[in-house]
C-alpha cells in the first residue's frame, strides 16, 4: 500500500527521481554533444521522446526503422524543435535477422562511435505471427532481433570506450509484464514458433519476450565484466503508458483495462524517464546487470532473477543465429538447454 502511494504521489527514490519524474528532467545536466545513440523503436511515443531528448542535450542520434517515413518525422520534429541536432534515419526491420545484418554492415561502413544502445522497439500484436526466419513474431522482434543487433555492435561500443574513455552503455527496455510470464521459456518459444496455435495465448508471448529482455541483460552484464570492456548494460520497466505498442489490441478490453488503470498511467515524458536515466545518469557510472522502474533500481521476477534459465536461453539463441531456428527447435530433441 505504501509503495502504491509512493508511486501515486511521485514520491523521489534514492536516486531523487520517481514515477513523476520526465525524459527532461533526469538529464537536465547531462552534456551529450560527444556522445553516439542508437534507438530503437523511434518513431513513436516512449523512443521517439526518447530521441527528442538525448538529440536536445547533443547527442548524434541514429534511428533504425522499419517504418522510415514514420522515422522522418521523428527527425523532422527533432529539428524543428532543435535545428541543429543530429538524426539520423537507417532501415531496419527487427524481426529479420538478415535486415539487422544489413543494418549494421550500414552503420559501421559509416565508421561512427557507438558510445549507446537503446533497445526500445517493441511489438505487442494480438494475433500468431510468424518472421520470416521462423520464428515466433513477438519473440524475434522484441528480442531476438535486439539479441543480434546487440552482439553485431558490441566490439563498435567497446571500441569505442577504450578510445574515449567514455563508458558506453546498453538499454534494454523491458516491462513488469515478464513476471506474468512462468513455465518453460525455451519450450513455450519452440511450441508457438512451430505454429502449434493452440498453445499460443498473445500476452503470455509478450510476457516471454520481455523475460527474454531481463535474461538478456543479466547474461550480458556478466560477458562484459568477464570480458574487462569498460561497457555496461541494464533493463528498464518503462511503467504505464498508452502508446502505438497497444495499437494492434485496440477495442472494448483493452479501452476498459486502461480506464481502471488510469491513476497509474504516465505520460510520455515520463515513462521516457528511466530510460533516459540509466542511459545517461551519471550516478549509474559502473551499474551493470540491474532492472530499473521510475528511475530506481527495482526487483525482477523470481524467474527473472535465475542466472541459471538466463544463461539457458543465451545458449539457445546463440544456436538460433549459428544454425537457424527449424535446425535449433529441432535440437531441443536432442540436446539439453
Amino acid at each position: 500500500m505504501l509503495e502504491t502511494l509512493k508511486y501515486l504521489m511521485g514520491s523521489p527514490g534514492p536516486s531523487g527521481f520517481g514515477s513523476k519524474s520526465t525524459a527532461e528532467q533526469v538529464t537536465q545536466n547531462s552534456d551529450l554533444r560527444s556522445l553516439t545513440a542508437i534507438i530503437t523503436g523511434g518513431t513513436s511515443g516512449i523512443g521517439a521522446e526518447t530521441a527528442r531528448v538525448l538529440a536536445k542535450r547533443g547527442a548524434r542520434v541514429v534511428l533504425p526503422a522499419r517504418n522510415l517515413k514514420g522515422a522522418e518525422d521523428t527527425k523532422a520534429r527533432i529539428l524543428s524543435e532543435f535545428p541543429d541536432a543530429d538524426v539520423m534515419v537507417m532501415p531496419l526491420d527487427l524481426s529479420s535477422l538478415t535486415s539487422v545484418s544489413n543494418f549494421v554492415s550500414h552503420f559501421h561502413s559509416l565508421r561512427l562511435p557507438l558510445n549507446l544502445l537503446i533497445n526500445n522497439a517493441g511489438k505487442f500484436p494480438h494475433e500468431h505471427l510468424m518472421s520470416e526466419d521462423g520464428v515466433e513474431m513477438t519473440f524475434a522482434t522484441n528480442y531476438l532481433g535486439h539479441f543480434l543487433l546487440t552482439k553485431l555492435l558490441m566490439k563498435t561500443m567497446i571500441e569505442t570506450a577504450e578510445k574515449t574513455g567514455v563508458q558506453g552503455r546498453i538499454v534494454n527496455v523491458s516491462s513488469s509484464i515478464h513476471a506474468w510470464f512462468s513455465g518453460d521459456a525455451i519450450s513455450y518459444l519452440a511450441s508457438i514458433s512451430r505454429n502449434n496455435i493452440s498453445d499460443y495465448d498473445a500476452t503470455r508471448a509478450y510476457a516471454l519476450s520481455k523475460l527474454a529482455n531481463v535474461f538478456h541483460t543479466t547474461q550480458l552484464a556478466r560477458t562484459l565484466q568477464e570480458m574487462g570492456a569498460n561497457v555496461t548494460v541494464n533493463c528498464v520497466h518503462p511503467g504505464i503508458v498508452r502508446t502505438r505498442l497497444t495499437r494492434e489490441r485496440e477495442g472494448f478490453l483493452t479501452d476498459m483495462g486502461f480506464f481502471l488503470s488510469w491513476m497509474f498511467l504516465k505520460t510520455i515524458p515520463q515513462a521516457a524517464a528511466t530510460t533516459c536515466y540509466v542511459a545517461t545518469h551519471p550516478r549509474l557510472y559502473n551499474v551493470s546487470g540491474k532492472y530499473f522502474a521510475d528511475c530506481n533500481e527495482a526487483r525482477t521476477s523470481t524467474l527473472g532473477s535465475n542466472s541459471t534459465q538466463a544463461s539457458r536461453l543465451w545458449a539457445f539463441s546463440e544456436v538460433i543465429l549459428s544454425r537457424g531456428p527449424k535446425a535449433a527447435f529441432d535440437l531441443l530433441n536432442h540436446l539439453h538447454f
